[in-house]
């Protein structure tokens, strides 16, 4: 049977290198572990354009090997547009200065699509950016809490 109503996430984060495809890689490997691939639609995007066309970062690429979450070493880092609203149910973002930036890409979120990701498990904190604090480890733990919290609602 096909499901009619997929579920459309697009997380996102400054470069889309780190946290957005940690994000979109470990949602993935969770929604396949419950059995429910046909389910989602999972993508990842930046706010900036400075990474654009870049992979996933070496030390993230490693903290996903580390916990055993596969990745597409293909992935390349894509700006968000403003067609990506329409194109996706849940919109998450990693921290407020995403949140700030995707309002000047993305029409007005009408349709409450745009949420913080720590939002998911009760508090309205940034994912700290581990481009800066190199603390991966926390980012996974943070994006994991997360995204177990989405898939169980």
């Amino acid at each position: 049977m096909i499901n009619s109503k997929i579920t459309r996430i697009l997380f996102v984060c400054h470069g889309n290198i780190c946290r957005s495809p940690m994000a979109e890689f470990i949602m993935k490997a969770l929604v396949r572990a419950a059995g429910l691939e046909d389910e989602y639609r999972i993508e990842s995007a930046a706010v900036s354009t400075e990474e654009i066309g870049n992979p996933i970062y070496p030390p993230a690429k490693r903290c996903l090997t580390q916990h055993g979450v596969p990745f597409d070493s293909g992935k390349r880092a894509r700006q968000v547009t403003a067609g990506d609203y329409g194109a996706f149910d849940r919109i998450i973002v990693m921290d407020r200065s995403n949140l700030r930036r995707i309002q000047d890409i993305l029409p007005a979120d009408t349709e409450g699509k745009v949420r913080l990701m720590m939002s998911y498990c009760g508090e309205p904190r940034d994912v700290a950016d581990p481009w800066y604090t190199g603390d991966f480890e926390t980012c996974f733990q943070d994006i994991l809490a997360g995204c177990e919290a989405m898939l169980a609602l």
